[in-house]
């Protein structure tokens, strides 16, 4: 399961999460450590679009505590019916909701922590973030992305049973039974 912070603009006008730019690195991100954007389950910590309004124009923010309280509820619904194995939490104000208005992200990032009914949970910068940064720091925080993803990768890989094929040799199946793909190198996709 993967919980960004809420919807924008184009989000939305369409009623889904991870429609925009932001989404469509979300489904590489995804790509990139062998799962495919429809096999996990993607939703928000708020469910309409947190907004500013400047000169006449509409800006997304960032959701206050008090919003992400509010839709606290219709989140713990989400997580109850779906039973996730791993909760990756996509940027500062989702991983508050879960881990408390204290959470820093720069700090606190890569770990795992027990969510919800003791669902293993993982934070990571935003898709968003990563698109508006420029110059030498782009670097370091994509690095710090994949190092997260793979950790992703691993906790799935830890969670699942792997058949006994003969010689000793295992294999990973995902649950309708298809082999996992290797994860490839973020390099290899242009994932970044």
């Amino acid at each position: 399961m993967i919980v960004g912070e809420g919807p924008g603009e184009n989000e939305d006008l369409k009623g889904e999460p991870f429609v925009g730019r932001a989404g469509e690195l979300l489904t590489k991100m995804l790509a990139a450590i062998g799962l495919n954007r429809e096999d996990v389950f993607i939703t928000n910590t708020i469910k309409c679009r947190a907004s500013t309004e400047e000169n006449g124009r509409v800006f997304n923010r960032a959701p206050m505590q008090e919003e992400i309280a509010n839709c606290r509820e219709y989140l713990d619904r989400e997580i109850a019916i779906v039973k996730p194995k791993v909760i990756l939490a996509l940027g500062a104000p989702a991983a508050k909701s879960f881990l408390g208005a204290g959470f820093g992200i720069t700090r606190q990032r890569g770990i795992w922590y027990a969510g919800p009914a003791g669902t293993d949970l993982i934070v990571t910068f935003h898709p968003a973030y990563i698109l508006r940064l420029t110059g030498g720091q782009i670097d370091a925080v994509k690095r710090l992305v994949w190092s997260d993803l793979q950790a992703v990768r691993r906790k799935l890989d830890e969670l699942k049973q792997a058949p006994e094929l003969p010689d000793g040799l295992t294999a990973a199946v995902e649950r309708e039974g298809r082999p996992l793909h290797p994860p490839v190198e973020a390099e290899e996709l242009k994932l970044f």
